[in-house]
């Protein structure tokens, strides 16, 4: 019998019970895959990441992410969670100013800011990979048919089209609130069409009409492959979603090549997330793809839930 430790923690969210929740399990090293897969499994969140030893000595640590169903090669919204609950509990050395961080993850090494300002901890942000832009989905009736809306629906101003950043997405730009509101995901259409193909098994919706004023975009994503029916903030999606929106000239022209974009999601889920995309690009490169948390002091206490650390029995026979 072994007892594990891990954090509840609510990522991308300024109030309590909203954003994506996390569990961070403080040691995973005695652990082989199949017992975190089932313990993710168990958990049933979007995402449950074990912290590893680094398999480098300069870097602070390897992280293994896992859905109900999969592992992941990389994710935004447990990278960011894990940085955080490392700085909150004092995991790793903290000091005034710009604290910088690599994490080992499956597809590559990320490198993680956390800024502290005295006693709080202010910003945390991950470098993502750059984008690269896949297919052009061409079959936009069937696209209306998965979602369960009117072709006319789809904002075809915007190609459909897969974008990744380690974990590739199928973005679909729709007109209107209205219609994301009315988003009816149907797993038999996705089960013919879509998932045979990891080009286009995530399904990422958005519209620039938003229910915040400072929002960019509004969004929903859909991934019956990770066992995630709906997700309430995709970290891992947003770095190539500000990279289409700049691509397609979705949202205006940046300063000097530098972009900023914020994405609301979740919120159909009861679960209302916001997530900070800065992007830099210079003429056709992109140079830079950074997700940002900032933190006031009230953002702090709703980021992570302390007092919610658990203690897990498991058995490995």
């Amino acid at each position: 019998m072994q007892t594990l430790t891990y954090t509840l923690v609510d990522v991308f969210t300024a109030q309590f019970f909203g954003g994506n929740q996390l569990a961070v399990f403080h040691d995973g090293s005695g652990l082989d895959t199949k017992i975190m897969q089932r313990i993710a499994n168990e958990l049933n969140l979007s995402e449950t990441a074990f912290i590893c030893p680094p398999r480098k000595p300069q870097h602070q640590l390897s992280l293994r992410i896992f859905t109900p169903q999969v592992e992941l090669p990389i994710a935004g919204h447990p990278t960011i969670g894990t940085a955080f609950v490392m700085a909150y509990l004092n995991m790793l050395p903290l000091y005034d100013g710009m604290n910088e961080w690599i994490i080992e993850e499956e597809l590559t090494d990320i490198a993680v800011t956390v800024r502290k300002e005295g006693e709080k901890i202010t910003t945390v942000e991950m470098i993502q990979p750059l984008p690269v832009f896949g297919e052009v989905f061409e079959r936009q009736a069937l696209v209306a048919d998965l979602l369960s809306l009117p072709k006319g629906e789809l904002d075809t101003r915007f190609p459909i089209q897969t974008v990744s950043s380690g974990i590739p997405f199928l973005f679909v730009p729709l007109r209107s609130l209205a219609a994301m509101r009315e988003i009816n995901f149907r797993t038999d259409v996705w089960e013919r069409h879509f998932s045979g193909d990891s080009n286009r098994q995530h399904i990422f919706t958005f519209t620039t009409e938003t229910e915040h004023d400072d929002s960019t975009v509004h969004c929903r994503m859909f991934a019956p492959a990770m066992g995630i029916s709906e997700d309430p903030a995709t970290g891992a999606a947003c770095g190539p979603l500000g990279a289409f929106l700049v691509e397609h000239g979705v949202i205006d022209n940046g300063d000097e090549g530098h972009f900023f974009i914020r994405s609301e999601q979740g919120i159909e889920m009861g679960r209302p997330s916001f997530i900070d995309i800065t992007i830099t690009k210079n003429s056709e490169t992109y140079q830079e793809v950074k997700l940002v948390v900032l933190l006031s002091s009230s953002d702090e206490v709703n980021f992570t839930f302390p007092n919610f650390q658990k203690e897990l029995s498991t058995s490995e026979s």
